[in-house]
């Protein structure tokens, strides 16, 4: 609304003259539909009875862009000449909101590491606006553009270094097929923020940034919880029926069914995120129900990382190091864990818990036969052995007992032909183990005998070599997002050069292409990248 006190016609009048240039559908439903915190004080403070709170992002003081996805930017209804504008490097800077939108910070919410840790929030994330282009609805986001009243002790700022790990990831991501929000833009805010990277009470000034990020919304399963804590059952109800219409529009049932129906559906898609987690060797690090959202679409990138050697133990988180609770292996565990939390909250709309008890008890079983399917297509099985569930047992085995590369490994054992003997079979895959001196004895022997049984295996499939190998290539990357590779763009932006930036994004837009021009990316993780800060295990400092 226009108004002429206190100057506020002409800023308004300004901010529509920076916007005309960058149209976008503006659709404000959450904020329309749904309760807004009243208070517009912008401290850390408990929220009661509301959804969101009014926020508006701090200006930087010098914002620059480095990098801005056109398809994200196609999809959201804008062009590419857009993203060289300054309206668009005002809106996603934070600088100056779109006209007729009010930004806010989600309340929610969360367990974190497995204890009930109350009213988290957006403490540093500020959603603009929804946007609808071709019928589809999304939430843009500011990640790093300032405090929030969730912020908590924190000041609601980004670094350059998570920021690039954020951008770059989530596009990763994406293009490796798995559910994930998505990148805008990555820009500077000409502003320092201090951090204390290894936590060890040596704080440093590093560079301030924000991450624009695109999703159906940010809606996670916190959001359910705190009402529920809470015994708010009225917004508990708003907030679960505004879900679903805007949505989840396929479900139909009523009254206490839909409620049902729609736990069952983010169970469905949280297995099936967890499932491509677990086929690239992708370890979340951080899977508090707060970040786990409720689209089952990966959200939050904080401490994660690809895995270097198959090792099920294995978290890149180092707040997780002694009880590795978020551990490669154990992802499927805490996501039916996380699903039980998110029952919790919704069985006072439901108030049974029979229907819920029986969508969660088919989570293992449903898990288990996802996984096999998928493992089976990694390994280039087509048609039904009862035997495969021994063989890929086998195998993750025997890549625990000496370090092996998952990525290099998986991609390389489509070279293994049927006609191959069990020394040429090998010779296939040896490029993938760390340290050949550790196949010795009885290691040796188990892999000439399983790579003999898999022979065996792919002998009795009807296709063609080749044809079998490019069915694998399409399931097992040759390219992803090594912490190595982020940690050198980060090194490398730190002195202002972004080269590397947009030199990885263009070869992780197509990680299952052979790309022989990024042949050198295909490689295991260097030695001096082994202990190295960024490159093994990260904190959540950002």
């Amino acid at each position: 609304m226009l108004e002429t006190k206190n100057g506020t016609l002409s800023i308004n009048y300004l901010c529509l003259f920076k916007f005309n240039t960058m149209k976008l559908h503006i659709k404000n439903n959450f904020a329309t539909e749904l309760p807004a915190d009243p208070s517009l004080e912008n401290i850390p403070r408990q929220v009661e009875q509301a959804c969101f709170s009014y926020v508006a992002p701090v200006k930087p003081s010098n914002p620059e862009l480095i990098h801005a996805s056109v398809e994200v930017a196609n999809t959201i209804g804008l062009k590419e000449e857009d993203i060289a504008s300054t309206a668009f490097l005002n809106m996603f800077s934070g600088t100056t909101i779109y006209p007729e939108t009010k930004p806010y910070a989600l309340c929610y919410a969360g367990h974190q590491f497995g204890n009930w840790a109350g009213q988290l929030g957006d403490g540093r994330a500020i959603n603009l606006t929804e946007v609808l282009h071709n019928n589809e609805s999304f939430t843009l986001q500011l990640k790093g553009a300032g405090p929030t009243p969730y912020s908590r002790n924190a000041d609601g700022f980004a670094v350059l270094r998570s920021s690039i790990r954020e951008y770059l990831c989530a596009e990763a991501m994406h293009y490796l097929g798995v559910p994930t929000t998505r990148s805008l833009s990555l820009m500077l805010s000409g502003d320092p923020v201090l951090r204390d990277v290894l936590y060890n009470g040596n704080p440093a000034y590093e560079k301030g940034a924000i991450v624009a990020r695109v999703a159906p919304s940010f809606i996670r399963f916190g959001s359910f919880e705190i009402f529920a804590a809470r015994e708010d059952h009225e917004n508990l109800k708003l907030l679960a029926d505004f879900t679903i219409k805007h949505h989840f529009p396929n479900i139909h049932e009523e009254g206490s069914q839909k409620y049902v129906a729609f736990f069952e559906e983010v169970t469905q898609t949280t297995l099936k995120m967890i499932v491509e987690w677990q086929r690239v060797g992708f370890v979340h690090g951080v899977m508090n129900t707060d970040n786990m959202s409720i689209h089952g679409i990966t959200i939050d990138y904080g401490p994660y990382g690809w895995l270097e050697d198959y090792n099920s133990g294995w978290t890149p988180n180092t707040t997780d190091r002694q009880h590795k609770r978020y551990r490669f292996g154990n992802q499927p565990e805490i996501a039916l864990w996380n699903l039980y939390q998110l029952a919790n909250a919704l069985y006072p709309l439901i108030q049974e818990a029979k229907p819920l008890e029986t969508i969660l008890d088919a989570f293992s079983t449903d898990y288990e036969k996802e996984y096999l399917n998928m493992m089976k297509n990694k390994l280039g099985f087509q048609i039904k052995k009862e035997q495969d569930i021994i063989l890929i047992q086998s195998l993750t085995q025997l890549l625990e007992n000496v370090e092996t590369d998952m990525t290099i490994f998986f991609r390389n054992l489509s070279n293994i032909t049927k006609a191959d003997a069990t020394t040429t079979a090998f010779n296939s895959i040896k490029e993938a183990f760390y340290n050949e001196n550790d196949l010795k004895g009885t290691i040796m022997k188990d892999w000439h005998d399983w790579l003999e049984k898999y022979t065996i295996r792919i002998n009795e499939e009807t296709l063609l070599d080749a044809e079998r190998k490019e069915q694998m290539n399409l399931v097992n990357p040759k390219y992803v997002l090594r912490n190595y590779m982020a940690q050198l763009c980060i090194d490398d932006a730190d002195k202002g050069d972004y080269g590397l930036i947009n030199e990885l994004y263009e070869m992780l837009k197509k990680p299952y292409d052979e790309q022989p021009n990024f042949q050198k990316w295909f490689a295991k993780r260097p030695d001096w990248a082994r202990d190295k800060v960024g490159c093994s295990m990260l904190s959540c400092s950002s």
